[in-house]
């Protein structure tokens, strides 16, 4: 049976923690930034946990078990 094949788009977005969560970046911050505020922005910068609900479908794009 041959290998599973990790999906490109997904190794691109998402990354694993030390403790095995996923992580991603949040949305809406690569344009029509002027009409957001500056902590929209500042908080959308930083990484956050996939949800629960998602993580099935991720594992399976990263051919994790």
């Amino acid at each position: 049976m041959p290998k599973i094949k990790t999906n490109s788009g997904a190794k691109k977005r998402f990354a694993l923690t030390g403790s095995g969560k996923i992580k991603r970046k949040h949305a809406y911050k690569s344009h029509i930034l002027t009409k957001k505020t500056k902590k929209q922005k500042r908080n959308l910068g930083h990484f956050t946990l996939i949800s629960s609900a998602d993580e099935n479908n991720v594992k399976k794009l990263l051919a994790m078990k």
